[in-house]
């Protein structure tokens, strides 16, 4: 128990032998389960998970019968943790990237009910973004930078952290069947939470990445599939929130964009037409073209502000000061 909620860990586990047993050992005793949920590993993970459960109570293996994703196997642990009435979930990775000093600090802005989800953040206090590779941080970056339109959580700056923590209202409040299963979970989540209207939070966690340490995402195959549910959980949002629920304005300023970046394309389009057949740029179409494209900014960044103001509630700026713990 940490401070009268039962905690439960649930740690996604895909061909971790070598990590997976650290990351049970050096789990904090105020954690009360610990759900290793291992996605169709097949260099034995699993049976080391299960010598771990020998020697500590509260530490169950939950296996997948084929590979789904990392998405899937949080979406496994949670609804697990709904079942059994946990008060708090905390994902931390299996690889051994979070680091348990950091524990208490995700845990007490739900405890205290200032959040309903907490994630970590690598970026906080600058240098702690040094120990990503480079790859991954660029691609978090532009992730978080979207991320920020997308679920209209404007303040958190780490979406792709996946240390978090989650109450039992924001359990209840998703359907974890529909999650994305695979390294847009994070996302998708976050989307899925700001429709049911709960607060989040970020709190600063280290990273650990070791120097034989190597990402199982591969680039090139997740960025297609990412964009596109980005743009699905954009519009998953709008309609929910913005016209089931409540009919915003927000609403007319991206169909007027959308509108006015059609016309933008159309004459960007004639005019490098013309340019190519004739050599001559045409000065009116150009200048529409101009006009055209500042109206969707102007638009845009009007969207952008309404959408920040509708959400400023539930994004929660922690005023105090982490401190690490042990």
């Amino acid at each position: 128990m940490y401070r009268d909620n039962l905690i439960a860990v649930v740690v996604p586990c895909f061909n971790e032998r070598e990590r997976i047993g650290n990351v049970i050992e050096t789990m904090p005793e105020f954690v009360d389960r610990i759900y290793v949920v291992d996605d169709c590993s097949t260099d034995g993970s699993g049976d080391v998970v299960k010598e771990h459960a020998e020697r500590r109570p509260g530490v169950y293996l939950i296996p997948h019968a084929k590979n789904r994703g990392v998405g899937a196997a949080i979406s496994t642990g949670y609804m697990i943790c709904r079942e059994e009435n946990v008060d708090i979930a905390v994902v931390m990775a299996g690889d051994g990237q979070m680091d348990p000093a950091d524990l208490p600090d995700v845990l007490d802005p739900v405890v205290d009910g200032e959040a309903d989800y907490v994630k970590g953040n690598r970026f906080f206090g600058g240098p702690g973004g040094d120990a990503i590779p480079r790859v991954r941080l660029f691609g978090n970056l532009v992730l978080s930078a979207l991320t920020k339109v997308v679920s209209g959580y404007w303040h958190v700056s780490d979406t792709q952290c996946g240390y978090t923590a989650i109450n039992r209202d924001a359990l209840e409040s998703i359907d974890w069947a529909n999650v994305y299963p695979r390294y847009g979970c994070p996302n998708d989540i976050l989307t899925r939470l700001n429709v049911a209207h709960m607060r989040v939070a970020e709190v600063k966690v280290q990273s650990r990445y070791g120097s034989d340490w190597t990402s199982k995402m591969k680039v090139r195959k997740v960025m297609m599939p990412i964009l596109h549910l980005m743009w699905r959980l954009f519009l998953h949002r709008m309609y929910w929130k913005y016209i089931y629920m409540s009919g915003h304005p927000l609403i007319f300023y991206y169909a007027a964009a959308a509108a006015m970046m059609t016309v933008s394309a159309i004459l960007f389009v004639y005019i490098l037409a013309r340019l190519l057949w004739t050599g001559v740029i045409p000065q009116a179409a150009l200048i529409m073209f101009g006009v055209a494209f500042g109206v969707v900014i102007q638009l845009l960044l009007g969207a952008f502000e309404l959408d920040f103001q509708a959400n400023r509630a539930l994004c929660v700026e922690l005023r105090r000061i982490t401190k690490r713990h042990g």
